[in-house]
């Protein structure tokens, strides 16, 4: 029996892993978790063989909770489930130590595939982002349309995430306090970001701190 622990704040989504499990009388859910703190004290009860762990979580971000996790139990596999198929989440989560990245649209035979690679350890991604991939190293450029920032975009962006206020990024980068305005309400904008957690978190995954 493969016993399986499964963290993701949408109850919707934990309730259809566990539906398709259900299905494969090999696997056994043991817990599920909607926090990153839930998960936590869970795996001081259960140790289970394989990890569902969803990125984006209400108290954690799921990439940093994946390194601490396997700092704490480094053999556990754990495996990413996700909307998110751009490749720079892919190469975050695998750096972090995560053996597959799965996308939440799967079907049950791709996650039990998903779980058996692990196991056997392997690492698993997705079809769709492993195409993704292919299609990025043969040409060149990303499957899926990837925002992009100008340089001075991406100073700006390091500097918010290092916690400047407006006027320091001004002085550092001998901009007006006006244009530096400009440049936040444009990262807003193309990144479809509101919050300053959410740049500095935008801004680690571009590897910009």
């Amino acid at each position: 029996m493969t016993t399986i622990g499964i963290v993701d704040d949408h109850p919707v989504i934990i309730e259809g892993l566990i539906q398709m499990l259900s299905t494969f009388p090999q696997f056994e859910v043991v817990f599920k978790a909607g926090s990153g703190e839930g998960l936590l004290l869970a795996l001081e009860t259960w140790a289970p063989d394989v990890l569902l762990l969803d990125i984006e979580l209400p108290d954690s971000d799921g990439i940093a909770l994946c390194k601490e996790v396997l700092g704490r139990y480094p053999q556990l596999p754990i495996i990413a489930i996700t909307n998110h198929d751009e490749v720079l989440y892919v190469r975050k989560m695998m750096r972090n130590g995560a053996m597959g990245y799965l996308l939440k649209g799967t079907d049950r035979e791709g996650l039990q595939e998903a779980i058996q690679s692990v196991l056997s350890g392997k690492q698993f991604i997705d079809r769709q982002i492993e195409r993704s991939i292919v299609h990025q190293a043969i040409t060149g450029r990303n499957a899926a349309v990837n925002v992009k920032l100008t340089n001075r975009e991406c100073e700006v962006l390091a500097l918010i995430a290092h916690e400047h206020s407006n006027q320091e990024i001004a002085d550092r980068l001998f901009l007006s306090v006006r244009t530096v305005e400009s440049h936040r309400y444009s990262l807003n904008q193309k990144l479809n970001i509101k919050t300053v957690a959410g740049l500095v978190r935008e801004a680690y995954l571009r590897g910009l701190i």
